[in-house]
């Protein structure tokens, strides 16, 4: 069998720029996720100073984008565009303009979250490397690099980041070439934003559960309802925006009006609990707060709202915070340790959602601890099999086998 040594050259050369790749965008994401937090302060301190401008904040955000911001108000949907050779340029000021847009809808008080930035940066960092650094059929591996390095630097998991870049952009197959090069990215990123003092989620779950028959029965059942979450997350998510841009053709408009109808509805539900990333549900779920029974629910919808009229950021901790608050709600009804059922939660409703399989088992043992992991793989698998084939990110194109018998 031929070895194809120009391949191999061309992919060790991609490895090692990987580092200087996973060095930027460590720094990037540190800045903004520091940032971000110290805003999350803000407006949780004065919540009924901020969250009435969040309309105005909005048709700021669709006003500078419409105006200066070019094909970077494509979002995340320029990144699949661009891995499917749709269109062959991240313009560099889509960075800035992610980052602003997405401090402007959380200090004001937008459900919205910060992966989708994380990822973009990434993306945008590893796209300007390949075009100044010419290799022949690697501008996907460029960019599954500089994707995984973004995910890592923010939520410094990189081997979950790792996994969620070479997975998401083809559902039910895993682009293998890009795995050295982006590990090699995703630890970088991740060590970096480490040694900057960017905080990391994590959480050491002390459950001893045997694997018998009745716990897998259970978690199957879990695994079955948190994908049909994840699923139905992704489709209202679609569903909404496509009813609401057919509603008000004008951005602007549908930003400040239906962006004054959420500042209401984020003061009425308990002064802006459901504003912003969510972490304050998930803290609340591991740490014993107050988790009412319908704070999934409410943040689902906000979430969605906030994202499908325009407003900037990601959907990844959100659904980390709803995949753990219904957690709570689970663990009395299937009689299992709170911290458990939410840890399950909170890792398989991000999988259904974005369609993606080994990335949230390795969030889970990342964030939670490595000795779940057969937990973690068979509420995963169950979520990631009745999504319905649903995914957070429109543009991305799917490749699961189906079985069908005769």
């Amino acid at each position: 069998m031929k070895i194809d040594i120009k391949y191999y050259k061309n992919l060790i050369i991609l490895g090692f720029i990987g580092i200087p790749i996973g060095i930027i965008v460590g720094i990037l994401d540190t800045i903004f996720g520091k940032v971000l937090l110290k805003i999350t302060e803000i407006r949780q301190t004065y919540p009924i100073y901020l969250i009435p401008f969040l309309a105005l904040a909005g048709v700021i955000i669709i006003y500078c984008y419409n105006k200066f911001g070019g094909k970077s108000i494509k979002g995340m949907s320029l990144i699949f565009e661009v891995s499917q050779n749709k269109e062959e340029k991240i313009p560099l000021r889509l960075i800035p303009f992610i980052i602003l847009s997405t401090w402007i809808t959380h200090l004001f008080g937008g459900s919205a979250g910060r992966e989708g930035v994380a990822v973009q940066i990434g993306a945008t960092i590893s796209n300007w490397f390949g075009e100044k650094i010419k290799i022949q059929n690697l501008s996907k591996v460029f960019l599954i690099t500089g994707m995984a390095a973004g995910f890592s630097g923010l939520f410094q998991t990189p081997i979950a980041a790792t996994f969620f870049a070479v997975e998401v952009l083809i559902a039910g197959s895993i682009h293998y070439s890009s795995l050295v090069p982006a590990i090699i990215a995703s630890f970088t990123s991740s060590t970096v934003s480490r040694l900057m003092g960017l905080e990391k989620f994590s959480f050491d779950l002390s459950a001893n559960i045997s694997l018998n028959f009745n716990i897998i029965l259970k978690l199957i059942i879990l695994g079955i309802i948190f994908g049909l979450v994840g699923g139905g997350f992704a489709f209202c998510l679609k569903y909404t925006k496509n009813i609401l841009n057919n509603r008000f053709k004008n951005p602007l408009l549908r930003i400040f009006v239906l962006g004054i109808v959420l500042s209401v509805l984020f003061l009425i539900f308990h002064m802006g609990r459901y504003s912003g990333l969510g972490t304050n549900l998930i803290d609340n779920s591991f740490y014993n707060g107050k988790i009412y029974f319908y704070d999934w629910i409410l943040k689902f919808i906000l979430t969605i709202l906030t994202l499908s009229i325009g407003f900037q950021g990601g959907e990844v901790t959100p659904l980390f915070s709803i995949g753990a608050s219904l957690g709570v709600l689970l663990a009395k009804i299937f009689n299992l340790p709170i911290e458990f059922v939410a840890s399950l939660g909170y890792l398989s409703i991000f999988g259904s959602a974005t369609n993606t399989l080994i990335a949230p088992i390795f969030i889970g043992a990342e964030v939670f601890g490595y000795k779940y992991i057969p937990y973690f793989f068979i509420v995963s698998s169950f979520a990631y099999t009745f999504n319905f084939n649903k995914s957070i990110y429109s543009l991305q194109q799917h490749n699961k086998d189906i079985i069908i018998k005769e």
